[in-house]
């Protein structure tokens, strides 16, 4: 079964014996500052869910593909943010195909 994306978050965290306030002090958010322990917790208990910079400062310092972890939130990868509908369409029709 799929992990959720607070659950890829948690284990890695723990992976790397990082606390939740190591990482979160880690973590930070566009205007510079760090995000709180309690709101990497919400996060890590996918009561909330993250900014894609937040996402991707997480991607980023646990060493994870955000690509990947944007699939856990059933949210467009921000690679494929500027690809055109119709190629979306078509490469999803190929992937229906092919499973």
């Amino acid at each position: 079964m799929k992990k959720t994306f607070g659950e890829e978050i948690s284990a890695k965290r723990k992976e790397l014996l990082m606390s939740q306030k190591e990482l979160a002090n880690q973590v930070k958010k566009e205007n510079g500052s760090s995000i709180s322990p309690q709101y990497l917790n919400d996060i890590e208990k996918d009561r909330r869910a993250p900014s894609d910079y937040i996402l991707g400062s997480l991607a980023k310092i646990l060493n994870l593909d955000a690509d990947y972890l944007c699939t856990t939130l059933d949210k467009l990868p921000p690679s494929l943010k500027n690809i055109s509908k119709e190629s979306l369409k078509k490469a999803i029709e190929l992937h229906r195909k092919s499973s």
